[in-house]
């Protein structure tokens, strides 16, 4: 009876998926209610983790919780440190979850809602989720090693060092593009950094009460550092409106900056039970709590799609994307469906801290979901905005061109219309508020607003620009951390003491290397608005999208020697015939990732268009250049002499960008060279194992099994919960006769559990002390 109401259950689920998806796809001419979108991503995140994701756990990678995890086998209380199941799911939530699906759905809305939507969806069920769980597993089947050194050793030793130069290149880029992000987020917002500072004494309170004081009690300091947390949000308006605080508070870029360089190298050398994972299991509530309260504003306000389903900017004509629909709708996206980053957390810091493989479905694929439901929403409360409001936002220049090019677009809107709602969000002007982050705030605060029938307007946006900011700076501290891992393995090949990673100098020689290199680009974009990590932005997706694939390309192969190597030592179960074509479920992606990701870069470096090729923009400077170089007055035609003095005050500026252009280009043909060696390498490395000309030789770590009672933590507290309850429906359902057995059964079972539990504790207490 039980199993026919849970197929009812889930073909009724199914059902009402496919009619969300129907609406999407054929309402026109009226606007369609966000709730479709909503909905459609709910039915498929839940039927992709319960089938997809137990059917890859179960038959593709066998998850076994007997085999010790690496923080059983290496606990150090620093890297590899054991810790409780659902704060290592908020730490990495926290880690993977940056400004890509945040800004990146916000800035593909131009295309229109369907596509963002399709591809965020089908991408996270059947690509980014798979890849995250898949690499995830095998980091922790090999002690909790980087992607290089996995790559290394899957593929050969050729392979890992491009990897890893390529992996460190591009982690330096992303995490610079993460600090600009939250430095302009936070500058003179002295609301938002008295809410996101407070975080750091609170994670520090929450790290040492679990170590020392509390010695597993994290509901108990759950609900401390929630209540903390909220109360340095609430705290945050008192600081706003003090003219004291707000003018000590109010810190410039640069101040931010170094804060944050200073944070960074911090996170990254401290124990990881100390600063990362409690302040990023902290974070998770905040983001979560937010998103959840998004998604139940969404349902109770039930705002209508201003943005129609496909717009006619999908030609490459749009004025905040430039670029056809495809290949730039994907990579502008990027995190919401796939991302290389989550490559880099999944076989960096949580590996380390996981206690049982079976963890890793629920961590792995589970956490990606919850990232693309935040890109849902940021995609829905992009496209609840009006279009003109949006594109007015989204496009540099004076408001009165600007007006005029939105509304030649076919969105109108006025001047007075975004000065009204500027005035109603506390703020001087939306004009030129490109990015994604404020338009992004706008739609939240709405939303939240309609929930609170009009007022707070200007609270709520503010509380949205504060939570964009705690949403990436998390991600900043694990990819630091990572960096350290992967230049550790690096360095380790010139001098091998420096790949000590339990050695304090070579952790702060490499932290220091590595939070110096995008520390650096950090401070130059920040002097220097014009160049630095600026120009590098538009890579931030094809080299986050580049990275993915080398993920995958790996994924690809471990797979392929686990279904060739059915006899394998470390696997147990062992499946008794191998299936090479398992390995589609990650080679599938990857084609579609290649096909992406290389016209992306190929048209960003070499497309005859200006506004998209790099190469393009660097010759009309050039052009504009040696006009000023070459000009003479005595020559000039009517009206020229404008012209020459217009373009002799911009020769600084156009200098620097015609460098940025060609550094773009440069970089761009950097990763597509490297990218394409792996790709290369890993073909050929499936062809030799395929023609059996290449042993599947499977480079895990030797198994060491936890003994029976180890598996079963838990279990005791459950069952010994079930004690009264055995006792209270025996006696109320069957008599005192079937009471009386009901409670022998009850007692023998809590009898039984209280020995392991006892057992347990006698382990985990032994002459150490534990992170919980």
């Amino acid at each position: 009876m039980k199993k026919v109401a849970a197929q009812i259950f889930w073909f009724a689920l199914a059902l009402l998926g496919a009619w969300a998806f129907f609406v999407l796809a054929t309402q026109r001419g009226e606007p369609v209610n966000s709730v479709f979108i909503l909905i459609a991503a709910l039915c498929t995140y839940a039927i992709g983790y319960r089938f997809y994701s137990k059917w890859i756990a179960t038959k593709l990678l066998m998850l076994d919780d007997r085999r010790a995890t690496p923080c059983e086998v290496h606990d150090d209380g620093k890297d590899f440190c054991k810790t409780n199941r659902w704060i290592v799911f908020g730490h990495h939530f926290a880690a993977i979850s940056g400004p890509g699906p945040l800004v990146g759905p916000v800035l593909a809305a131009q295309f229109g809602y369907l596509p963002g939507t399709l591809w965020i969806l089908i991408g996270v069920v059947l690509g980014g989720a798979v890849q995250d769980f898949v690499i995830l597993f095998a980091s922790i089947r090999r002690n909790g090693k980087t992607l290089a050194e996995m790559v290394k050793e899957e593929m050969n030793s050729t392979a890992g060092f491009i990897a890893m130069v390529a992996i460190l290149a591009i982690l330096v880029i992303l995490t610079a593009v993460l600090g600009l992000v939250v430095v302009k987020a936070l500058a003179g917002s002295p609301w938002a950094v008295f809410t996101v500072g407070a975080t750091f004494p609170i994670a520090l309170l929450m790290g040492v009460y679990l170590r020392f004081w509390r010695v597993g009690r994290v509901l108990e300091i759950t609900a401390i550092g929630v209540t903390l947390l909220l109360l340095s949000v609430w705290g945050g308006k008192f600081v706003y409106q003090n003219a004291a605080w707000s003018h000590a508070l109010s810190l410039p870029a640069i101040t931010l900056a170094w804060i944050l360089i200073a944070y960074g190298l911090a996170s990254s050398v401290l124990p990881v039970w100390l600063l990362l994972a409690p302040r990023d299991y902290l974070s998770t509530f905040m983001k979560l709590g937010t998103i959840i309260a998004l998604a139940l504003g969404i349902f109770c306000v039930l705002p209508y799609l201003q943005m129609p389903a496909i717009t006619k900017l999908i030609d490459g004509t749009g004025p905040v994307v430039p670029g056809k629909l495809f290949p730039f709708c994907f990579i502008t996206i990027a995190c919401g469906a796939i991302s290389g980053f989550h490559t880099l957390v999944a076989s960096g810091t949580t590996p380390k801290m996981i206690t049982r493989e079976g963890y890793a479905r629920s961590i792995g694929y589970g956490a990606m979901c919850l990232e693309s439901l935040v890109a849902i929403m940021a995609l829905i409360a992009a496209c609840s905005l009006e279009p003109g409001v949006y594109m007015g936002m989204n496009i540099k220049g004076d408001p009165a061109e600007t007006v005029a090019k939105v509304t030649a677009l076919g969105f109108p809107v006025t001047v007075d219309h975004m000065n009204q709602l500027a005035a109603g969000l506390g703020e001087k002007t939306l004009f030129g508020r490109t990015g994604g982050a404020a338009t992004l705030a706008v739609g939240m605060a709405q939303i939240f607003s309609g929930v609170t029938r009009g007022r707070w307007l200007d609270l709520w946006y503010h509380f949205a620009i504060m939570f964009e900011a705690l949403f990436i700076l998390t991600t900043i501290a694990a990819g630091t951390r990572v960096g350290r891992y992967v230049l550790q393995d690096f360095l380790s090949r010139l001098w091998k003491p420096l790949g000590d990673k339990q050695a304090l100098g070579p952790n702060l020689f490499a932290c220091s290397l590595m939070t110096g290199g995008w520390g650096y680009f950090l401070i130059q974009g920040v002097y220097d608005p014009l160049g630095g990590i600026n120009s590098l932005w538009p890579l931030f997706g094809i080299a986050n999208q580049m990275l993915a694939a080398i993920g995958l390309c790996l994924a690809t192969t471990i797979i392929l020697k686990m279904q060739l190597q059915p006899e394998s030592k470390v696997q147990s179960p062992r499946p008794k015939v191998g299936r090479p074509a398992f390995a589609l479920i990650t080679l599938v992606p990857l084609v579609w990732l290649v096909a992406v990701t290389f016209t992306a870069g190929a048209e960003k470096i070499w497309h005859p268009d200006p506004r998209i090729g790099f190469l393009a923009q660097a010759q009309e400077l050039k052009v504009k250049i040696d006009w000023v170089k070459e000009g003479h007055e005595g020559t000039w035609l009517p009206g020229e002499a404008e012209r020459w003095h217009s373009d002799l005050a911009d020769l600084p500026k156009n200098r620097t960008l015609r460098f940025n252009n060609l550094l773009d280009a440069a970089v761009t043909f950097t990763f597509l060279v490297l990218v394409s060696i792996i790709v290369i390498i890993s073909v050929r490395e499936w062809l030799l194992l395929l023609g059996r000309r290449k042993l599947a030789d499977l480079r895990e770590s030797d198994p060491v099994w936890l003994p029976d009672y180890a598996v079963a933590e838990g279990r005791p507290l459950r069952l010994l919960g079930l004690f009264a309850l055995s006792l209270a429906l025996a006696k109320e359902l069957s008599g005192e006769a079937q009471m009386e057995r009901a409670r022998q059964h009850a007692c023998a079972c809590a009898q039984h559990d209280a020995q392991i539990y006892t057992k347990i504790q006698e382990e985990r207490f032994n002459g150490v002390t534990r992170c919980c």
